[in-house]
């Protein structure tokens, strides 16, 4: 899974003698490690638990009534935001980690599978964050617009990619753990 180094391509040996100084201070301060490793697991506990939590609430709620799923837009708009905090922790500290090694990480496909879904976590999250605002827009005009009645199509669509938005989260946050595991047993 990890390329010897007469398969590392060149840039990544400039790259590494770039970030020298950085993998001389990683690997020679333990504090400095402990602090970069506890700030990417915290980030991956708290942000994956506040993540899994809503996404099980989210398909939970999607049978619930009106009132039910106003509350819960509320919370997820509440919660997005130390969602992503926790995503942009977990992006850094593993790019910190990464340039401690920037010749064995550059190419193993573990890394690579695992830095793709922390990028699709963030896109995934922007969709989830539209979604929920689209959702709460048309629960706030259905008395403008629709004579009191739901905008029930509109609605659905929305939920309907809540849902998928929640699954995919599911997917990429367990996917993102797994190909940690394996990045840390390979490296």
């Amino acid at each position: 899974m990890v390329a010897s180094p007469a398969h590392v391509p060149a840039f990544v040996h400039s790259l590494a003698q770039f970030v020298d100084p950085w993998r001389s201070l990683f690997n020679d301060s333990k504090p400095i490690g402990i602090a970069v490793l506890f700030a990417h697991l915290g980030a991956l506990m708290i942000g994956g638990g506040f993540a899994v939590a809503a996404d099980r609430t989210t398909l939970r709620v999607l049978r619930q009534d009106r009132d039910t799923q106003l509350h819960h837009l509320d919370e997820l708009h509440a919660i997005h935001r130390p969602i992503l905090f926790a995503i942009a922790i977990l992006f850094v500290s593993g790019l910190l980690m990464a340039a401690a090694d920037v010749e064995t990480f550059a190419v193993s496909i573990p890394f690579w599978i695992k830095i793709s879904c922390v990028t699709l976590l963030l896109i995934n999250g922007g969709v989830l964050y539209k979604t929920e605002e689209a959702l709460r827009f048309a629960y706030m005009n259905v008395g403008n617009q629709t004579n009191g009645r739901e905008p029930v199509g509109k609605t659905e669509v929305l939920w309907r990619r809540l849902r998928s938005t929640a699954i995919a989260s599911l997917v990429l946050w367990t996917t993102t753990v797994l190909a940690g595991t394996v990045l840390a047993i390979a490296a």
